[in-house]
């Protein structure tokens, strides 16, 4: 066991910190696409 295992300093679950990252970028990316499809709708 190196240093680094020894002395943990944060002891969360990676699969939640993955899954609110995958949740934010998902978010952002729709957020886009939604206001690209309300700009294309008033523009024609």
């Amino acid at each position: 066991m190196n240093e680094f295992e020894k002395n943990v300093q944060d002891n969360r679950n990676d699969a939640i910190d993955s899954g609110v990252g995958f949740i934010v970028s998902f978010g952002f990316f729709a957020v886009m696409f939604i206001i690209a499809t309300v700009i294309k709708v008033i523009g024609s």
